[in-house]
């Protein structure tokens, strides 16, 4: 135990020195554009042998202008020989959850979907949408908080729903057995926290709670996607406080 006596002084001078250095809370904030930018969402698992093409495309796609990508590992292929360590059930369930919107049984990896809809023709991608915008949404950041702004700004008043998710870039796995044993995977724009919205009208506004740092003090980028009734993309926005 130290002695209280000899340090008293030295810990005043301490915390005087730590609130003169301490790291102010991280603040930031994106709104999105005129127009919709492309969305990529890259179904993938490291248990798949025909994933690693897909997850090296979806890297090239992580600083494309215009271009918002993510990826969901999803976990029905951990009982196969490997674990994917970054799958989630919710990320199955979301996908299983699209493909029966779709009239589709399966769900299948590597599986892109652009703006909400199937996209078997990757690495292409359409054209980028030049229709205005029908909805402004606005992210900003403060310390571990996010607030989400959404608000419909032309059209009907029809239901709209968001999901949001936070990414990580960086990622390297030594898989070790499975359909991929031996392979070491690269992986960008890894969803490692996810969460959604209840149908809304008008205007949503929204807060979440999301660290600036994830795994090994990667950024943690976060992006906010609005859907409509049928599940098109009628916006999205990327925050980036790095």
């Amino acid at each position: 135990m130290k002695p209280r006596r000899i340090l008293s002084a030295c810990g005043v001078v301490l915390l005087l020195l730590g609130a003169a250095v301490a790291p102010r809370a991280q603040t930031c904030s994106a709104e999105s554009g005129a127009t919709v930018p492309t969305l990529v969402e890259l179904y993938t698992s490291e248990g798949c042998s025909s994933c690693p093409p897909a997850d090296r495309w979806l890297s090239t796609l992580k600083d494309a202008p215009g271009v918002i990508a993510a990826a969901f590992h999803v976990d029905y292929w951990d009982g196969l020989g490997w674990k994917d360590r970054f799958a989630d059930p919710l990320f199955s369930q979301r996908q299983a959850r699209l493909q029966a919107a779709d009239g589709v049984r399966s769900a299948y990896t590597p599986q892109v979907r652009v703006n909400g809809i199937d996209w078997r023709r990757w690495p292409r991608l359409p054209a980028a949408a030049a229709a205005p915008s029908a909805v402004r949404l606005a992210l900003q950041r403060d310390g571990d908080r996010i607030r989400i702004d959404a608000q419909r700004i032309a059209g009907a008043d029809a239901p709209l729903s968001l999901w949001w998710a936070a990414l990580e870039d960086g990622h390297v796995s030594d898989v070790r057995s499975g359909e991929n044993g031996g392979v070491r995977l690269h992986h960008d724009r890894v969803v490692r926290l996810y969460g959604s919205s209840a149908a809304w009208r008008g205007a949503l506004r929204q807060e979440i709670a999301v660290p600036p740092r994830g795994e090994g003090g990667r950024p943690l980028r976060v992006i906010a996607v609005v859907n409509d009734a049928e599940g098109v993309v009628v916006q999205a926005v990327q925050l980036r406080c790095d």
